[in-house]
């Protein structure tokens, strides 16, 4: 295979990237999900789906999922699942001086300082109509004149109670100006910064990578299928889910309602070797920049990550091993978490920055991603019947560490070997 034919290997064609910005760019805090899910992926599944396929919607939420062969419930079913919820900020209180206090949620409350957001605030008048506040900041101090010492130096942190967003009021009733814009708690705020190219190699940054790249890898993942002829014996769902944010709940009503028997979910990693002040910690040594990432441990199939290995392997696709225990952390869990017997995978990108809005990730990782990921369900729909044999494979076929074969010394001395 030449370099030519391994597009992880080269820069990300530019309509591709400006398609990964558009989703990433989809306003939809938690709850509101819709923006990403019915404004831009919907339409883009449709654009490339051959005839047959449908995309299901649900009452609860806004989730989607594409689906290769709707209704048949014969087949062997592998669902690929990002989730489009982003982290938020939620308005809590308007003050008598026109601040309006937020609620940083998963956000660590220093990194929001001085960063540009948009409110999204429900009309009162017309419950279930939104609009857009621009050009305010998140702030928390004022100034460093205003500061006690610590702060200064850094010897103690913001909390989270300090912050506020900055609008700029003035004049008289600022409490009142804010409230006839209808701001309201519980009002969602998100950062304001689509990504870019970033200056290294192949890298780009911004808010959001958290989890619009597994969006983007699962309708790429899509979209490879459908030109290759669509899958002749596994019916593929390309599931976007939402609430991951909050405790995974999408997911599992996917899951739930549809009774995969196998999931892979696509969700960000962290580059463990460029985190500061971790090296104690013996992390994987996952790096941005060297490949997509599989999840061993938890509930992940072994049989299921072996095939994803062995596909990159094949296909000379970097690949990086990440290890958990009692949990993914992501929407891996799906399956168990709706009590769907499955097999379950987790893969990944590793990413700088994660919950801030200089995230920053490599283009070559999430390229390998997506067509690890089509390539791990193209020999998924090899090796099935048509009619689920699938399933009595992986039944069948558990690692047996009993059966391990016996493993010696593999070397000796350097004086030894010369002899």
């Amino acid at each position: 295979m030449t370099a030519k034919e391994k597009p992880w290997r080269r820069p990300m064609p530019d309509d591709q990237f400006a398609r990964m910005r558009e989703i990433l760019a989809a306003p939809s805090p938690i709850g509101l999900e819709g923006a990403m899910t019915y404004g831009v992926l919907k339409p883009y599944f449709e654009s490339f789906a051959p005839k047959g396929w449908a995309v299901h919607q649900f009452q609860g939420h806004a989730g989607i999922v594409l689906d290769t062969h709707p209704g048949d419930d014969e087949r062997f079913k592998a669902m690929v699942v990002g989730h489009a919820d982003k982290i938020r900020m939620q308005v809590r209180h308007i003050g008598e001086d026109g601040k309006v206090w937020v609620d940083s949620d998963s956000f660590l409350p220093m990194t929001l300082v001085g960063h540009e957001v948009v409110i999204f605030s429900e009309d009162p008048e017309v419950p279930g109509s939104y609009r857009r506040l621009e050009g305010g900041t998140v702030e928390a101090l004022g100034a460093i004149h205003f500061a006690e010492q610590p702060l200064r130096t850094g010897e103690k942190g913001i909390k989270k109670e300090q912050l506020y967003v900055e609008l700029q009021i003035h004049g008289k009733n600022k409490k009142k100006q804010v409230e006839k814009l209808g701001v309201r708690p519980g009002d969602s705020i998100i950062l304001n910064r689509p990504i870019r190219r970033g200056f290294g190699p192949d890298t780009f940054y911004g808010a959001y990578l958290d989890n619009g790249l597994g969006c983007f890898t699962a309708a790429e993942a899509a979209r490879i299928i459908a030109e290759a002829g669509g899958p002749d014996n596994v019916r593929m769902l390309f599931a976007i889910a939402t609430y991951e944010e909050i405790g995974r709940f999408g997911s599992r009503v996917l899951a739930g309602e549809l009774r995969p028997d196998a999931i892979i979910a696509v969700d960000v990693n962290h580059d463990y070797v460029a985190a500061p002040g971790v090296g104690d910690k013996r992390f994987s040594p996952l790096e941005m920049g060297q490949g997509f990432t599989v999840t061993t441990g938890s509930v992940a199939s072994e049989q299921l990550n072996s095939l994803f290995q062995q596909v990159a392997r094949e296909r000379d696709i970097p690949c990086q091993r990440d290890v958990r225990g009692a949990d993914t952390g992501t929407d891996g869990m799906a399956g168990v978490l709706a009590a769907v017997d499955c097999v379950a995978a987790s893969v990944g990108f590793p990413i700088r920055n994660m919950h801030t809005i200089s995230e920053a990730g490599h283009t070559g990782d999430v390229l390998a991603a997506i067509h690890a990921v089509a390539a791990t369900l193209q020999a998924l729909d090899a090796r099935d019947d048509g009619r689920g044999s699938l399933r009595n494979h992986f039944r069948d076929h558990h690692p047996r560490l009993d059966q391990a074969a016996p493993l010696a010394h593999q070397g000796g001395s350097e004086e030894k070997k010369k002899k």
